[in-house]
């Protein structure tokens, strides 16, 4: 099984990605916060961890291999959990994603309906069958133990995984929020996790950056 892929992002659709490969071409399908994300980096370098499934009927003759691909390696186990789901499949799974899944990990962990009712293709019934079969099972996906706000919905998917990693290190949510909001203004350039965690740290010592 292929757990991750490097390459130049070739193409992006609303949906998919083509990822070259030395001369290979890959098509990777995407959640859409994953598409979002990665609008920029057309012609640049990527890194993907991905799953593999095979689309069609067993016993049909006509199954066709896919590719499904992630920011990192927990969203993609999230994935897993959440497409356990009953009722919920692949490619229903990747449309709905349109939000951070730290922010979806949350609203499920908090038994907000609400905010996943408001995902494609998540209804009010789909919604309660989500929180009845997770809930109790994200904490470690989720972004804290509270309602997620306005500030958390409107974080990127590098954004939402700095804070996951702040609170896992023991900073207060909101504190950490706007310390990542004022590096982010600052740092425009900076695109992962692993790059505004250090700034953060930075700034709530008063070192200017």
């Amino acid at each position: 099984m292929i757990a991750t892929i490097e390459g130049k992002l070739l193409k992006l659709d609303t949906d998919s990605a083509l990822v070259q490969v030395g001369a290979i071409g890959y098509e990777v399908m995407l959640p859409s916060y994953c598409v979002n994300a990665l609008a920029d980096k057309i012609g640049s370098d990527i890194s993907l961890c991905t799953m593999e499934y095979y689309e069609g009927t067993p016993g049909g003759g006509n199954m066709i291999p896919r590719m499904v691909g992630f920011l990192n390696a927990g969203e993609r186990d999230f994935f897993k959990k959440y497409t356990s789901v009953k009722g919920i499949g692949i490619k229903k799974g990747l449309r709905s994603l349109s939000v951070p899944i730290a922010t979806i990990a949350a609203a499920i962990e908090d038994g907000d309906a609400r905010i996943l009712m408001s995902l494609p293709s998540v209804g009010k019934r789909m919604a309660q069958q989500i929180i009845a079969e997770l809930k109790g099972k994200l904490q470690v996906f989720a972004i804290g133990a509270g309602p997620a706000g306005p500030a958390e919905l409107r974080f990127k998917p590098y954004q939402a995984e700095a804070l996951e990693i702040l609170i896992a290190w023991g900073e207060k949510r909101a504190e950490a929020m706007e310390l990542i909001e004022l590096a982010s203004q600052r740092h425009p350039d900076v695109d992962s996790a692993e790059a505004l965690v250090p700034l953060v740290y930075r700034l709530k010592q008063g070192v200017e950056v």
